[in-house]
């Protein structure tokens, strides 16, 4: 996360694939320009299929790698792609920038990554990906609770909607297995980054963001460091895990959010923000496609309320 991305602003996606920086200027242009109508709906199903096969990708690496060592890889990758967007505006952070990136970082990347990748190994991928949703909610509920902006009541009904689907999806089970671990770290996880949101937009705002996301990575790399080396693991790591690792750090949380940040450049950060309709479809297909993870009524019966929720909790910023 993607990824990403806060309610108003509506470029709210934060998605696991990569951190979410909403409200710092996107690297390139400011215009919209419209050229096929088939390209920016395309360009949106491409991205959302990409942050959508992060909570694949954890699937099946969490298992041998575990939870820190895999996201300290994801953070390492994801800050190598996106090292040329800090080096660009490297003049801008100062000490005293990366000391609150670092802050920040911690809660809108480390944490939240950590929390998925821990709920990764205990339950199906489609979890994640669910209750990733809940990003947008958490974002306008933080930034009314502790930054006193208005929620309204058409918010306030998406986020009841919404934390409903949480409870009905935290009740499920699969393959007998209970799933509330899973779904209630995915959802702590949601709350991070809706912490991380409200933050970067009031605290790093008029940098560019994608030097942002690599400094964010970065100090997320150099946190967790130690943490990953502890508990790196004693056993061989299949090929499976290597290559779902790598496609998490480089695919997932590099290329996608450079791929992320044109896309708001070209058509606006509302439009973009539909992005974070398509990552739950997304991770659930991919998951029963290529896991054989079964879909159960209980999956999506969560998925409509909480999609439902965060419909209601963007639909003011649309119009």
């Amino acid at each position: 996360m993607s990824a990403s991305e806060c309610t108003t602003t509506a470029a709210a996606t934060a998605t696991p694939a990569a951190p979410s920086t909403p409200a710092v200027s996107a690297p390139g242009a400011s215009t919209v320009a419209h050229n096929s109508p088939w390209r920016t709906p395309l360009e949106l199903m491409l991205l959302g299929a990409i942050w959508g096969g992060s909570f694949l990708f954890m699937r099946v690496a969490a298992a041998d790698f575990g939870a820190f060592p895999l996201v300290e890889a994801r953070l390492g990758l994801g800050a190598l792609v996106l090292l040329p967007f800090l080096w660009a505006a490297r003049a801008q952070f100062t000490p005293a920038l990366w000391l609150r990136i670092a802050g920040i970082a911690a809660i809108n990347s480390v944490i939240p990554f950590a929390l998925f990748a821990w709920g990764a190994e205990r339950a199906p991928a489609g979890i994640g990906a669910i209750t990733n949703a809940m990003t947008v909610m958490f974002t306008a509920l933080v930034a009314f609770l502790f930054f006193g902006e208005r929620i309204g009541p058409r918010r306030l009904i998406g986020l009841v909607g919404g934390f409903v689907g949480v409870a009905i999806l935290a009740s499920g089970k699969t393959a007998g297995e209970s799933v509330w671990p899973a779904a209630l770290a995915g959802t702590a996880a949601s709350l991070c980054y809706g912490f991380g949101l409200n933050f970067v937009r009031r605290y790093l705002t008029g940098y560019p963001s994608g030097a942002v996301a690599a400094a964010n990575l970065v100090s997320g790399t150099v946190m967790l460091a130690p943490l990953a080396i502890y508990n790196w693991p004693h056993h061989p790591i299949g090929a499976a895990s290597w290559a779902s690792a790598l496609l998490l750090g480089v695919l997932c949380t590099g290329v996608a959010f450079v791929f992320y940040y044109r896309l708001i450049a070209r058509v606006g950060a509302p439009r973009t923000s539909t992005v974070t309709y398509l990552i739950p479809l997304f991770g659930v297909i991919w998951a029963w496609l290529i896991l054989g993870e079964p879909l159960t009524l209980t999956m999506a019966l969560a998925g409509a309320l909480i999609l439902a929720g965060v419909a209601l909790s963007q639909s003011r910023a649309r119009r």
